[in-house]
Parts: structure tokens; C-alpha cells; sequence
């Protein structure tokens, strides 16, 4: 009996082993594969079975939710509160994108001169990339445009009567987007490596040929450095929509919502109203319209990106 279960127990080994062995690619990514079901890939299914629910995070503790089937998804395209969101939302994004990817291809193309010191530079032009996304900065964005604030302060000391910067809807929606396109290091950095990959062939040609510094730029350096634009343009509206931060920390949505991005909306359906049915179908909406415009570039770059390695 015990001659059989140690032969058991061996030939239980041996086909552990010889399948590890079979499969040692799969035992590489086995730890990710299960963070992916857990932490990613279950939170994705139940959100999408949640936003055809009623389930509010409180109530639904002791009882259960029932289906409302397409009602949540016509609340968020018929209520005004959302609506007003999403379009808070999509100009936020439209204002925000462009002006970011303008300033940081107008610093990248500055700093890819040979110029004293250069590398001091690129380090803190990059640094407000790393910090920009932190709570820390938020709230010192916050204490600079309050009303005691440094700006007010400065335009005090020149003669210029202090403004409610936050307490404005205009101006609360500028600081707001200020925040984000002072956040262009990495973009810049890409837009630097790009730089540096045009052959410099291409300019003395141009130069000869007596192209300006202007048409060189626009004729040149532009189409080819056009895939990471358009990798650029992607990541940034991505993150333009996901903005949450800033309008939760520094203006908390205000004034009378008019910083309310779509993302602080779903937080504040989720976790103060306790209605994790409307958030869900709200992320929902969030996701197919990233999806939509994502697919609207990727369609679209066909006619304006360059790749030199394609025939």
C-alpha cells in the first residue's frame, strides 16, 4: 500500500513537472494572467452587468438590484446633468489636446539645438510630467490661483485688482486646462526623440534648394515625425477624458458645476450618491466614446501619417 502511493506520488511529480516543462512560457505570465482576471478583467464584466441595474452600494448590501435594462443609458443621454458633463468633457479635451501637443513639440523642437546646457533643460521641462498628475501639486495649484494667491498677489503688486479665478465658470475651466498642458514633458520628450531621428541630409538640401526655417518645418519635420503625433494625440485624449485630479481637488467640480469632466461625475455618482448603476453606465459611455474617437484616428491616420518603412 505504501509501495503504491509513493509510485503515486512520484508519477504525480513527474507530470507536474513535465507539464511546467511543457508550458514554461505559460508559468511566466501565470502571476499576471490571474492579477489580470481579478483585478481587470472581472471589475470589466461586472461594471458592464451593473450599468443594466439599479444597484446602489449602500441599499443593495442587504437586498438585491433589479435589472432596469437600457433606463440608465437613457438617463445619461436625455438628463441634463450628464449631458452638461460631456460637454464640459469633450471641450475640456478639444481645448486641452491640441494646445498641449503645440507646446510641447514648439519646446522639443527649441531644446533639439545644440545649445549650452541643454540637458538642464530637457531635465526640467520633463519634470512637471512626473509631478503634474500628483495630489500634491493639485492643492498647490489650488493656493496659487485663490483669492490670497500668488497670481492675485502679483497682480496686486503691479496695480491690478484681484479675480476670483475659481469662483468663475470662464476662468475656473482655463485653470483647469492650464494645469493639464503644463503636464507636456512626456509628450515633449517623444516629440524630441522624433526630432532627433530626421536626417539632417533632408535640411541642407532643403537649405540649398533656399527653403525657410518655416517650410523646412512644415515640409519636413512635421510629416516625419507624423506617427508620434499621432501616438501623442491618442494617449493625450485618452487622458484628457479620464481628468479627474484637477477638477476634483482644485475645484471640486464648481463653480456650479461647470468643471464637472464626466470622470468626477461618475465619482460622484458612485461613491457619494452610492448609485454604482448610473456610474457604471456612465463609465460605459466614457469607454465607447474614447473607443469611437480612437478608432475615428486610427481610420484617419492613413491620409495624414508617414511611415517611411511602408511601400
Amino acid at each position: 500500500m505504501s509501495s503504491f502511493s509513493n509510485n503515486a506520488g512520484v508519477y504525480g511529480q513527474t507530470g507536474f513537472l513535465a507539464f511546467c516543462k511543457r508550458n514554461y512560457g505559460f508559468m511566466f505570465i501565470l502571476l499576471w494572467f490571474v492579477g489580470f482576471l481579478i483585478f481587470r478583467l472581472y471589475p470589466f464584466a461586472s461594471s458592464l452587468y451593473y450599468s443594466f441595474t439599479d444597484f446602489n452600494l449602500l441599499r443593495h448590501m442587504t437586498s438585491t438590484h433589479n435589472a432596469v435594462g437600457f433606463d440608465n443609458y437613457a438617463f445619461v443621454f436625455t438628463d441634463d446633468i450628464p449631458l452638461r458633463s460631456l460637454g464640459i468633457t469633450f471641450m475640456y479635451s478639444f481645448v486641452t489636446v491640441p494646445l498641449k501637443l503645440i507646446v510641447s513639440l514648439f519646446v522639443a523642437y527649441i531644446l533639439n539645438y545644440k545649445l549650452k546646457g541643454v540637458n538642464l533643460f530637457r531635465t526640467a521641462y520633463y519634470i512637471p510630467s512626473i509631478l503634474g498628475g500628483s495630489i500634491a501639486i493639485a492643492v498647490l495649484w489650488k493656493a496659487m490661483f485663490s483669492n490670497e494667491g500668488v497670481i492675485n498677489t502679483i497682480m496686486g503688486a503691479v496695480g491690478l485688482a484681484p479675480y476670483n479665478w475659481l469662483g468663475e465658470s470662464d476662468t475656473a475651466v482655463f485653470i483647469i486646462s492650464a494645469l493639464r498642458i503644463w503636464q507636456f514633458g512626456s509628450a515633449m520628450v517623444l516629440f524630441l526623440a522624433a526630432l532627433k531621428g530626421v536626417s539632417l541630409d533632408l535640411y541642407e538640401a532643403a537649405t540649398i534648394d533656399g527653403a525657410s526655417k518655416v517650410r523646412q518645418f512644415f515640409s519636413i519635420t512635421v510629416p516625419l515625425i507624423t506617427p508620434i503625433i499621432f501616438y501623442n494625440l491618442i494617449t493625450q485624449v485618452v487622458q484628457a477624458f479620464q481628468e479627474f485630479n484637477g477638477p476634483f481637488i482644485i475645484t471640486n467640480g464648481g463653480p456650479d458645476g461647470a468643471t464637472t469632466l464626466i470622470a468626477l461625475l461618475i465619482y460622484n455618482n458612485a461613491f457619494r450618491q452610492y448609485d454604482m448603476g448610473m456610474a457604471s453606465a456612465m463609465a460605459w459611455v466614457l469607454f465607447l466614446i474614447v473607443a469611437i474617437l480612437s478608432i475615428v484616428a486610427f481610420v484617419s491616420q492613413k491620409k495624414w501619417v508617414y511611415y517611411d518603412d511602408v511601400k
